[in-house]
This record gives C-alpha cells, structure tokens and sequence, in this order.
C-alpha cells in the first residue's frame, strides 16, 4: 500500500501578471512550508496562469484553516481563485456500471491496492449483472433497474444513495444510461465518464463496428468530466492503441477495453490526487 503524503495542494487560477509564485512562495517560505512540488503554465492565447503547489504539513507553521484567512490577501492581491486539499483526505466514491466488468475491476482493485486515498462505498447499476463482481470486493451493490416509465424516481433513489454515504465522487465506469442535468449538477466537476473513442468519432452504438468498417490505424478512449452537455465535458485523460487491416472487429473491442479501463483508472488518479484544474470547458492536468 503506498503511502499517503502528509501535505496539502494549492490550486490557484488567475490572470497572468508578475510576481505570482515570488508572492505565493515566500508565503509559505515565512511558515516554515517545505515545498513539494510545484507546476504551473501560463497560457498565452487567454492570458490566464495555473499553478499547483504542494507543501508538507509537517513543521509547517498554519492549520488549514489559519490558510484561508492568512492566504486571502495574495488571493485578492491577483484575483485569484483557489482551492486548499489535503493528500490525507480519504474521498468517497461511487461507482456506477451496467454490465461491463473491466472498467469495474480496475477501479475497484487499485483502490483495493491503496494505490488512491479513498473508499468506494457502494456500486450502483441499472442490472443485477456485475454483483458478483462487487461482491468479490465486498462492495455493497445496489441495482437501481431503469426504465422510461421510472427513470425519474430511480435517479432520485440514486442521488438518495450518494448523499447517504456522503459521496465526493462520482464514476461512471461504463454506464450505459444517460443521466440528467438535475444529476449531473449536484456534482460538478466531481463526475467522471469513459468513452470509447477520441470525442466526438463514432458516437452511439457500435463505436467499433463502425471503426472497423471504416478502416481506422488507431482507436482510443477519453475520460472527461461530466456536464449537461452529452459527452461534450472537460477531458481529463485519453489515450490510443495502433490497429491494423489483420485486426478483427473482436480484437478492436479486446484492445479498447484495456484503452478504457486504464484511461478512467488515470482520470481518478489526477482528479483524487487534486491535480485538475477546470477552466472553461478544457482542463489543466498537472503532472
């Protein structure tokens, strides 16, 4: 299990002027603040400048919550909007799934692994497929059947679920239903989904039927954030696989399945270790 680090991250955007990390490094310089790592990029089409800053907690002068009130007036100073997390804070996550296993699988033994600082609670479905899977973890699964007729109260008795456990994130881990604004807006920026191409190519059914009548060299996946507008959110994390004419449409499927499982894995990753930064509709992925 790997260890969880005794620091806290500084998410800082705002518009790019001098003097931003001499103001924000000599802050923590004056508390005794032992910097971990820091990145930051200036953008220079919107003129806009993101940093993430990590520091370790131990010697370190403040609480976090002395960081709020002491930090304000650089924050003002630069007109800034911030965030303060700890490494240490356990996240709740949810998982919601239809009746593929492998993104499940991933996610469920990584977090099984301590490779993220987090609980996953329970597993909600809209079949009773993938019990056995959550089971295996010993996950509590909840089957939630989704129909025209009941779509509306099932999603109420879903957002029921995640406000009972107290969840921070939401994963949609190849749930095949579409969720609704109301939904999508008690966690923003805090719904991941994996899709199974490059957005937008061969959207609907049987992304790789068509890819493969098509003729493609690569295929891919993209994780992004969920919002209102379909499949149209902050992307967090893609990646490909090369394929050839000798590729059946099986061996497509094969190859995008493990594409998927460990872009999602990738996305949680960065999004538990507090290294997105959401502006606009594109995302700062700090490494």
């Amino acid at each position: 299990m790997r260890p969880v680090p005794q620091s806290a991250v500084l998410l800082v955007s705002c518009a790019d002027k001098p003097g931003i990390v001499a103001s924000v490094t000599a802050f923590f310089a004056r508390h005794n603040g032992n910097i971990l790592d820091l990145e930051q990029h200036s953008d220079d089409e919107s003129h806009l400048f993101f940093m993430r800053l990590e520091w370790d907690l131990r010697g370190f002068a403040l609480t976090l919550d002395d960081v709020h009130r002491e930090f304000q007036p650089i924050a003002q100073q630069f007109g800034m909007q911030w965030q303060l997390c700890r490494r240490d804070t356990r996240a709740r996550v949810a998982i919601f799934v239809t009746r593929e296993p492998h993104c499940l699988v991933e996610l469920l033994a990584r977090q099984r692994a301590g490779e993220w600082p987090a609980d996953i609670p329970l597993v909600v479905s809209n079949r009773e497929d993938l019990r056995g899977v959550a089971e295996q973890f010993n996950v509590p699964f909840h089957c939630l059947p989704v129909s025209p007729d009941n779509k509306s109260a099932q999603e109420a008795a879903a957002k029921a679920l995640l406000k009972e456990h107290n969840i921070d994130l939401v994963v949609l881990a190849r749930y095949m239903q579409i969720v609704t604004a109301d939904f999508i807006r008690d966690y923003p920026n805090r719904m991941i989904n994996i899709h199974h191409s490059f957005l937008p190519a061969f959207p609907g059914a049987r992304p790789y039927r068509q890819a493969h009548t098509r003729g493609v060299k690569v295929i891919g996946a993209t994780s992004h954030y969920v919002t209102e507008d379909l499949d149209a959110g902050p992307i967090i994390e893609q990646d490909i696989a090369r394929i050839s004419h000798r590729d059946s449409v099986e061996d497509l499927i094969r190859k995008g399945r493990d594409i998927e499982k460990i872009v999602l894995a990738r996305a949680v990753t960065a999004h538990l270790e507090h290294r997105v930064l959401v502006h606009d509709n594109r995302t700062i992925v700090f490494q």
